[in-house]
């Protein structure tokens, strides 16, 4: 009777391609990659925003200078040249903090969960398909974007809003914190979420297929086939690029939704036409030039820093 029975059994697990493609040791292996790539996220993110900050400072003031008599910039020199007379070179950073603390958590999630998305998506041959590159990667966006981006943005963005005004009101990072949630509330802090995750989602998805897709193509089906690193850099420029020309206006109305001023728009919708009817098409593409110079960079040092890193810890983290 035992002998029918233990033939009749049937695994589980045979139905997951993961498991059956990897053997036993696949869910160890996809958990310390989805680990390492939390952990070198979580350092690339730091170093990054140490390097790219002035270029966001400055796409964000020229993303909320508006039309008409408010208007306080000419251009991307005339905001640099108010800023450091009124404030010094290191005006340049302020709200630095806030995107510190928010970077890091926020790359790491990212790379976290891009790293653990593909583990699930790969084929037979470790390869990812064109929709399942950009599946990988719009996961990782909407799951930074839910975890700290939301929170972050919103943040920063009333940060610098904050210094636009004559008397601002935030003293430093905890008190502007401890001011917006006292006002409005812990949702304060999550303004914009709908067109964050819109942002975000269509960021990572487009940024890690462009790079996928040319790590691929050089690599030539040979998975084993390292990248050089300047040359991931160069990826990571066109990557960035394709990203800032694909969703700026999606970043102009996330701005806007953050902002000191967002309570004059009742939703995304909302938000989206007033813009078209008060400042016309083109303001959707507010900020593109310093937008466009800072994904770049931050692109390309974004992923050679990561590759390296892993690179590293696949060497010495087993």
């Amino acid at each position: 009777m035992d002998g029918p029975c233990i033939k009749a059994f049937v695994n589980p697990f045979g139905q997951r391609p993961w498991m059956t493609r990897e053997g036993a040791a696949a869910a160890p292996s996809g958990g310390s990659k989805g680990l390492k790539g939390i952990v070198a996220g979580g350092i690339t993110g730091g170093l990054e925003i140490l390097i790219t900050y002035p270029t966001e400072y400055v796409k964000t003031h020229l993303q909320l200078d508006e039309k008409g008599v408010d208007k306080k910039y000419t251009g991307i020199i005339d905001c640099v040249k108010k800023t450091v007379q009124q404030r010094g070179f290191f005006g340049l950073y302020r709200g630095l903090s806030v995107l510190l603390f928010g970077s890091i958590p926020k790359s790491a999630c990212r790379f976290g969960a891009f790293e653990q998305i593909k583990q699930f998506l790969v084929d037979e041959k470790n390869q990812l398909s064109n929709a399942n590159k950009l599946l990988a990667g719009l996961g990782a966006g909407v799951c930074e974007a839910v975890i700290a981006v939301t929170p972050m943005e919103t943040i920063k963005v009333k940060f610098i809003n904050d210094q636009r005004s004559e008397s601002p009101k935030f003293k430093g990072l905890f008190h502007g914190v401890y001011a917006i949630v006292k006002t409005e509330g812990v949702g304060g802090v999550y303004k914009g979420l709908t067109p964050t995750i819109l942002k975000q989602g269509s960021n990572q998805a487009i940024r890690f297929f462009v790079m996928e897709t040319m790590k691929d193509l050089y690599k030539r089906g040979d998975s084993e086939k390292k990248v050089p690193t300047i040359l991931v850099g160069v990826f990571g420029v066109i990557a960035g690029a394709a990203s800032v020309f694909g969703n700026t206006p999606l970043d102009v109305v996330k701005t806007r939704m953050q902002g000191l001023e967002a309570a004059k728009y009742n939703g995304t919708l909302d938000c989206i036409v007033k813009i078209w009817q008060n400042e016309g098409p083109f303001a959707f593409y507010k900020g593109t030039v310093p937008r466009l110079g800072r994904v770049c960079l931050d692109v390309a040092i974004t992923f050679m820093i990561y590759d390296s890193f892993m690179e590293l810890f696949n060497k010495i983290w087993k």
